[in-house]
């Protein structure tokens, strides 16, 4: 029998940090709502910040909210806004300094995705990734950048691999998440003097999200199968595993660390395999259309 790998834990940030490491901070969050945003806001929570998260979806606002508040013991205020509309950034920014006084952390997180190829992708689906990944950064900076400064605070901005290297079915995303880490460089160098740091982190395969749910390979295949055996730590990513990230990022320990990329994702870019058989999936893409979800 051939040996098996030592699969690494999944750990708590609480089992590491300080509980009361973030007493009196607040964090707003774009795309708080659900998936990994969720859970790094969850895990800035439980070290005692208070929290606003961002969304188009006010009812799943609302609960994860109050679930967020309910698992903390924190406050979590829901707003409801559109990353792609400055004024609704603006608005939300204002109710947050009414409610708490202050913004210390931000993390950029809404997103939009789907897999299409380039010839199957419209102007306006290309467009709207852009404008809800890269210009809801961008839109989400300026609304929070001066009070980002009074407190000396941290950007957080949840990009990807994918444009590491040509990922097919892609491009759109690519594009958005490569101009989202040029952005966090450039706020980096140009905040630092200010007291604001600006950090990216770039999640690989993580379980039980929705993203991975539609955009992961589907159906026993050998593509399937080698997709999620190509994970050097043993498993696949978790969302804590993101949130303890999130948690050392916006602490004083990485007060050292801006401008950076920090890819979380188990080693699994040095093993990458394409989500879609290729070259088949380029040449003829009817013939993997039953492995593509409908979109984000």
């Amino acid at each position: 029998m051939a040996p098996r790998p030592y699969i690494q834990p999944v750990v708590d940030s609480t089992a590491v940090f300080k509980a009361d490491l973030f007493n009196g901070k607040v964090l707003f969050c774009t795309g708080g709502g659900s998936g990994i945003c969720k859970a790094m806001t969850e895990s800035v929570m439980r070290h005692g910040a208070n929290a606003v998260i961002l969304g188009r979806k006010i009812d799943r606002l609302t609960a994860a909210a109050e679930e967020l508040s309910a698992k903390t013991g924190r406050k979590c205020l829901p707003i409801q806004a559109d990353v792609r509309k400055p004024e609704q950034l603006k608005d939300a920014v204002a109710k947050t300094i009414e409610k708490f006084g202050r913004i210390d952390f931000v993390i950029c997180g809404a997103a939009g995705n789907f897999l299409a190829p380039i010839q199957g992708i419209s102007e306006n689906a290309f467009r709207t990734v852009i404008e809800i990944d890269t210009l809801g950064t961008y839109h989400t900076i300026k609304a929070t950048l001066p009070y980002v400064r009074q407190s000396k605070g941290s950007y957080i901005h949840v990009s990807a691999t994918l444009h590491y290297r040509g990922t097919p079915y892609q491009v759109h995303v690519s594009a958005a998440k490569a101009a989202v880490d040029a952005t966090s460089a450039v706020l980096a160098v140009e905040e630092g003097p200010h007291g604001v740091r600006s950090n990216v982190i770039a999640p690989g395969p993580i379980a039980g999200t929705e993203g991975m749910d539609r955009l992961g390979p589907k159906g026993p295949t050998s593509i399937s199968s080698e997709f999620y055996r190509a994970m050097p730590v043993g498993r696949m990513g978790d969302v804590k595993d993101i949130a303890n990230t999130t948690v050392f990022l916006f602490s004083d320990a990485a007060s050292f660390i801006t401008g950076q990329i920090i890819v979380v994702d188990g080693g699994n870019e040095h093993l990458r395999v394409p989500g879609l058989p290729y070259p088949e999936s380029v040449l003829d893409p009817e013939s993997v259309k039953a492995m593509i979800k409908p979109r984000l």
